[in-house]
């Protein structure tokens, strides 16, 4: 077995190299390639937490896979990631576990690269304006994969707690500054989002986190952080007003998503608003963006293909490059 850490995924895998391999992973699931069944959810109330158990089969990989996530919001207080996991990916020929890779990072880069890959096939080329609200440990990869697809000048950035995104700025400043944007912390979602071309949510709110009233026409939205039916950063505004609406897995998030559960379930909207995968889309079997004006939105609440996909690319480069650490039970 090869254990790979944060370091050594960081020295095979690059940004890039994730937004490619997340939209196989979307092709291969929305063209029926992959065994993925909906994650089991144990919900921790005693720490306001959940742990998910994410599995999957991609037969064209021979590469099964599960991944065990946990979401502890007030982890940040005891010095821990808020998003632990741990990725073991098991050779698809013999059933026998081949890698065991730092799961926290790998989800950070695959969640970051599905707004990327959404991003790079949805927003306009010629976007020049992004926002980022919520700047807790997804936030960086988000904002990484944005600059990798877009030449964006200006991101705006916003968290309910200040202190926090004049902190995360002041790293992006340091740590992103081969991509010549202009990061700048604000205090309210509305600066935020004015006159933004591409706007990515990835918070635990279960509330709105901006009005989707004031999203300019033309506009990309990526809703990342909600994962739970009572979980909501969209509003049902953007929803209405959105042209086309895009999901990882229309199934998925049918059973998990409150951004899309709720206003199902008062009415406000119906079915056929959804257009469907973005998959789809990436196989150009659907129509993605089609005018400068429409305002498109994905919907991501993280399917175990991306993990597989990407956690099987990030194991054949680490072998052929010798990185990471052999071990055996033995």
């Amino acid at each position: 077995m090869l254990l790979l850490t944060k370091k050594d995924i960081r020295q095979v895998f690059s940004m890039k190299d994730a937004v490619e391999a997340v939209k196989q992973a979307f092709r291969i699931y929305s063209e029926g390639g992959s065994v993925i069944p909906l994650r089991v959810n144990i919900n921790v109330p005693k720490h306001e937490g959940s742990t998910l158990f994410m599995p999957g089969y991609i037969e064209k990989l021979d590469s099964i896979g599960v991944k065990l996530i946990s979401v502890f919001p007030r982890n940040p207080e005891k010095g821990k990631p808020s998003v632990p996991a741990t990725m073991v990916l098991i050779d698809g020929n013999t059933g026998e576990v081949c890698s065991i890779l730092d799961g926290t990072y790998l989800t950070q880069l695959r969640t970051g690269a599905a707004a990327g890959a959404a991003t790079d096939v949805l927003a306009r080329p010629d976007a020049e304006i992004g926002a980022l609200i919520g700047t807790g440990g997804q936030a960086f990869a988000q904002l990484e994969a944005l600059l990798t697809v877009r030449k964006l000048k200006e991101v705006r950035i916003f968290d309910i707690n200040y202190a926090s995104t004049e902190s995360f700025v002041a790293r992006v400043d340091k740590e992103l500054a081969c991509y010549g944007t202009e990061f700048k912390a604000v205090k309210s979602s509305e600066e935020a989002i004015a006159d933004a071309d591409v706007i990515t949510a990835v918070t635990t709110a279960t509330q709105p986190v901006f009005d989707g009233r004031l999203v300019k026409k033309g506009a990309h939205i990526n809703g990342v952080g909600s994962f739970m039916p009572h979980m909501q950063e969209l509003d049902e505004f953007i929803i209405q007003r959105a042209d086309k609406i895009f999901f990882d897995s229309q199934d998925a998030v049918l059973a998990e998503a409150g951004d899309i559960i709720i206003p199902l379930n008062k009415g406000s909207i119906t079915k056929d608003k959804f257009n469907g995968e973005i998959g789809q889309v990436i196989a150009e079997t659907l129509n993605g963006r089609e005018s400068a004006e429409e305002i498109t939105l994905f919907k991501t609440v993280g399917i175990a293909a991306q993990d597989i996909v990407t956690g099987y690319q990030i194991y054949q480069k680490a072998t052929e490059q010798k990185v990471g650490q052999e071990f055996s039970f033995e």
